[in-house]
C-alpha cells in the first residue's frame, strides 16, 4: 500500500478501498503537489483523486497498484 501520493505513477493503475467504496482508476495527470486527475476504468468518469478521501481516510483505507 503506497505510503503517500507522491509515488503513484501517471499512466499506472490503481484500486482504492476507502469507507466501504472501491474504485479502480488511471493516473491521467498531475495537477498539484499530491493531488491528480484520475479516470474511473468502470464507468470512465474523470475526477480528482482528491475527491475519494474528502471526507477522510477509513479504517479500511487500501490503495494498491493494478496490471
Amino acid at each position: 500500500m503506497p505510503q503517500s501520493f507522491d509515488i503513484l505513477r501517471i499512466g499506472h493503475k490503481y484500486e482504492m478501498i476507502n469507507l466501504g467504496v472501491k474504485v479502480c482508476f488511471i493516473i491521467l495527470e498531475r495537477k498539484e503537489e499530491s493531488d491528480f486527475m484520475v479516470k474511473d476504468l468502470e464507468t470512465l468518469e474523470k475526477f480528482r483523486l482528491s475527491d475519494l478521501i474528502k471526507y477522510g481516510i477509513g479504517k479500511d483505507y487500501d490503495l494498491t497498484e493494478i496490471t
